[in-house]
């Protein structure tokens, strides 16, 4: 991923380096293993432990001649470690290493993304708790349907991304699943109590029948699931993004001093975070498809996965966690407009109460609902094609005044209604309070200001 979007600690996952050092850890393991059942020296490991240094640009160097980077990465440690070096990889295939190395990065990757999640969740809550009574209409194909408040909107987002947090959980842990079960996966040179011993050292689930490979259906379901929380993070990019039309004004990103919104036009203050999470999910859908094609693989095994995971495999969980962490800093420091939105309510000219009037003259008055329905209809067109209330409406209607006293009618257009249960809604954030508990995983830091250093001031 380009550095851009690419945030440190993540992106330090994914280094050659890093990768190369997960593996030198499941060698050490093995050999670990190994003196107890009297293949390896205890000497032997001592030195490799002592001596065994990653040289990424040996590797690389030695791998211009092996065309084969595992391979050159033993040899490498091997000169490294010196007479010892040769029970390194004693009795291991290359994807042994790789693919349990692999399940080192992804869970650390993974165990960061929820914590994003975790971040972004608290953000929510405390947002969504803040704005419960800020009044607002609710929308429906982007038209006036009843009163909401953007704490209810922002407590949904909440939800939402609880769910997707325990998603990407179950997919972390499911592609935490390493193997050392040989050339196809018949312990033909180390046996299966090894490998449940070195997985169990080194904190990885054992696949319980593997080929060569960890079978790619765990890789999928967790690229599926880093899909998933993007298009959760563009739902709400999608909102802020439709609210922060001219026409609309009732939400707007933060604008910092100093940012311009257009080289030609100084009045622009577009919603480009917005924007750009709502992008960036598009690459996760992509990265989700070619997951998936990843799975039907030849026979025990062969590399058509392995090009395109050395990119989707970073880049999708860079691209999330630069994502999570722009989310959160959106909402909390979401410029909301209470006075817009109470506007555009009034401009609705009461057009939102339609339903409360169907029932009165059903439940009230004793019409038919479908009789019902063509009068309010029949008003609600001509109030909204007169620029009219629809309360004064109604009242000039004689089927209506014959029905409704002015009373009864006002009660129809009574605000307080539609909101009278939000409160218990909201309440059920404390749910969520309670599931995550004081011993969550770590966050970023407050919940106000910049969660971490970023690659430069154009990455926000």
């Amino acid at each position: 991923m380009i550095p851009r979007y690419t945030l440190p600690e993540m992106g330090a996952v994914w280094t050659d380096q890093a990768r190369f050092e997960g593996m030198l850890r499941v060698e050490i393991a093995v050999a670990r293993a190994e003196v107890s059942r009297g293949m390896v020296p205890a000497v032997a490991v001592r030195a490799i432990e002592a001596r065994a240094v990653v040289d990424v640009e040996r590797i690389a160097e030695i791998e211009k001649t092996t065309d084969h980077d595992v391979i050159a990465f033993v040899s490498q440690l091997a000169e490294k470690v010196g007479e010892e070096g040769r029970f390194l990889h004693l009795g291991l295939t290359s994807s042994d290493v790789v693919d349990t190395g692999l399940a080192l990065q992804l869970q650390t990757a993974g165990a960061r993304l929820v914590a994003d999640c975790d971040a972004l969740i608290e953000a929510l809550i405390a947002r969504a708790r803040a704005e419960a009574g800020t009044v607002m209409m609710g929308r429906t194909h982007s038209v006036h349907a009843e009163p909401t408040t953007m704490g209810m909107k922002i407590a949904g987002w909440a939800f939402e991304i609880d769910r997707d947090r325990r998603r990407l959980a179950a997919a972390v842990d499911d592609a935490a699943t390493g193997k050392i079960s040989g050339p196809v996966g018949t312990y033909s040179h180390l046996d299966p109590d090894l490998e449940e011993e070195v997985l169990a050292a080194l904190g990885l689930h054992r696949d319980p029948i593997s080929t060569q490979i960890v079978q790619r259906d765990r890789h999928a379901a967790f690229i599926a699931a880093i899909a998933i929380t993007g298009g959760s993070l563009e739902r709400i990019a999608t909102e802020v993004r439709n609210l922060q039309h001219t026409e609309i004004g009732e939400l707007m990103e933060p604008f910092r001093a100093g940012q311009k919104g257009s080289s030609a036009m100084p009045h622009k203050r577009n919603p480009i975070l917005s924007e750009r999470i709502a992008g960036l999910a598009r690459l996760l859908r992509g990265y989700a498809v070619t997951a998936l094609e990843n799975q039907p693989l030849w026979h025990e095994r062969d590399i058509s996965h392995s090009s395109a995971e050395r990119v989707l495999l970073p880049d999708a969980t860079i691209l999330l966690d630069y994502m999570l962490v722009k989310t959160r800093g959106l909402v909390e420091r979401l410029v909301v407009n209470p006075a817009r939105m109470r506007e555009n309510i009034e401009r609705g000219l009461g057009l939102h109460c339609s339903g409360r009037v169907l029932l009165a003259l059903v439940e009230e008055a004793g019409m038919s609902r479908e009789e019902a329905y063509a009068v309010v209809q029949r008003n609600s067109m001509k109030a909204a094609d007169e620029r009219h209330q629809l309360r004064d409406t109604l009242a000039a209607d004689p089927e209506v005044a014959a029905r409704l006293s002015d009373e009864a009618l006002a009660d129809c257009f009574d605000e307080s209604h539609f909101l009278r249960n939000v409160a218990t809604a909201i309440a059920r954030l404390d749910t969520l309070t309670m599931t995550r508990g004081p011993a969550r995983g770590p966050t970023r830091g407050p919940t106000r200001g910049p969660a971490r250093k970023e690659t430069s001031d154009a990455a926000r």
